[in-house]
């Protein structure tokens, strides 16, 4: 059995994860169309992820080995974030969305040391 708190995580995760990602699909500049294309399939990308945030949430020994999936995840964003905000590529705005992915993918792998394999 997984310590409770690893459901909770994976579960606070996706409902974040969620909010976030609608957040910025809908925050377009007045008159702007929208997002252009790549963010947009980044964004309905990460959406599908935090549906697997939550089945992992749901039962964390079954799906333990998908854990490292979600820790990628995390890094795949929050990495190349902050180096193109130390690098002058990107605005600080970002920031603070980088970290706490960052956060999140270290709970993960917590989360997945902490989790007891089915085997």
């Amino acid at each position: 059995m997984a310590p409770r708190w690893v459901g909770r995580w994976f579960r606070g995760a996706a409902l974040y994860g969620t909010v976030a990602l609608l957040a910025s699909l809908l925050a377009s500049p007045a008159g702007a169309p929208g997002p252009p294309l790549p963010p947009l399939a980044f964004a309905f990308t990460a959406l599908a992820f935090q549906i697997v945030f939550w089945i992992i949430g749901g039962d964390p020994v079954r799906y333990r080995p998908v854990m490292l999936a979600g820790v990628a995840e995390k890094l795949a964003f929050g990495a190349p974030a902050l180096w193109l905000i130390a690098t002058g590529g990107a605005g600080r705005a970002i920031a603070p969305f980088a970290i706490i992915d960052l956060a999140l993918g270290a709970g993960f792998l917590l989360a997945w040391r902490t989790t007891p394999d089915r085997r």
